[in-house]
């Protein structure tokens, strides 16, 4: 094992924090707590930003799959700040295939991506047809976070609607999109809600979460609720 892999455990080690371990343990029931160290996000991103400017970060990166749950987090954090696009996603298409839980899928959200949508939402239309959980999940999340503004279309959210699976990681994802284009397109939005477009469990959720935003009306929310 090249010196930076032992060398990356020994310091997470270094930052673990029983009580965070704990905490963080009950959030993601899909990871064995022997699998998680415990290392609080701020430290993992402060981390992060040291490792990526060294040469030899390359051979972390190629360590799959990790044996800590934090060491999934802090490979999510590293990519999320290459500037290259094209070495961005191809660590990115690389990691999917190993991330096995909703916290790792989530952490991950390259900035890169913000100037290279148009070819992201090419990736973003692969991803959400894929037969694996977290590759769904995460292409959702971006099109949550990167085409509900300026680059927004209609069409994606009947890409998201139409989605059939029985995967609560997918369909919580798909509530929260739902929710969150309720906040920021609710014309376009809100007819999907009216007609009942997505299964009773997704619907429901979406409902629910959109009564717990602050960036919805009071009156929207009154509204919502009565469509439940």
């Amino acid at each position: 094992m090249p010196d930076i892999n032992q060398e990356i455990k020994e310091e997470l080690f270094k930052l673990k924090d029983e009580k965070y371990k704990a905490f963080q343990s009950k959030l993601i029931p899909s990871v064995s707590d022997n699998k998680v160290i415990g290392v609080r996000t701020p430290a993992l991103r402060s981390y992060a930003g040291g490792l990526l400017k060294r040469e030899d970060i390359s051979y972390f990166l190629e360590d799959l799959p990790h044996e800590y749950f934090d060491e999934y987090q802090l490979h999510a954090f590293i990519i999320s700040g290459i500037k290259d696009y094209e070495k961005c996603m191809e660590e990115v298409e690389k990691f999917l295939a190993y991330i096995d839980n909703w916290a790792t899928c989530d952490q991950m959200n390259p900035r890169i991506f913000k100037k290279n949508r148009s070819a992201l939402i090419e990736k973003i239309k692969i991803w959400i047809k894929s037969e694996e959980t977290y590759k769904v999940r995460f292409g959702i999340k971006m099109l949550m976070d990167h085409f509900l503004d300026e680059d927004f279309d209609p069409k994606y959210l009947k890409t998201v609607a139409d989605i059939r699976t029985g995967e609560y990681y997918i369909n919580m994802m798909r509530a929260w999109y739902f929710a969150t284009a309720l906040a920021k397109q609710y014309d376009k939005a809100v007819s999907y809600i009216e007609n009942r477009s997505m299964d009773e469990w997704t619907h429901k959720k979406t409902i629910q979460k959109s009564v717990e935003s602050y960036r919805i009306s009071l009156e929207q929310k009154e509204y919502l609720k009565s469509l439940k």
